[in-house]
């Protein structure tokens, strides 16, 4: 069983979407956004990708 990736993010990444820009055509989904602002990580209900911010990151109010 393959395990879904982490994916590290700071405040220019946000708001945050999966599939992002830099995931393949071939590997896509209906895109859906991401709150990370409150708990620092999330969860792509479609692919399972983990989002989690970098230590350190303050989101910018968008």
């Amino acid at each position: 069983m393959s395990q879904s990736p982490v994916v590290m993010i700071d405040g220019k990444d946000l708001p945050l979407h999966c599939p992002t820009n830099q995931t393949p055509s071939w590997n896509s989904h209906p895109r859906v956004f991401l709150d990370v602002a409150k708990t620092g990580d999330a969860k792509c209900p479609y692919c399972g990708t983990e989002y989690k911010l970098i230590p350190g990151t303050e989101p910018h109010g968008h």
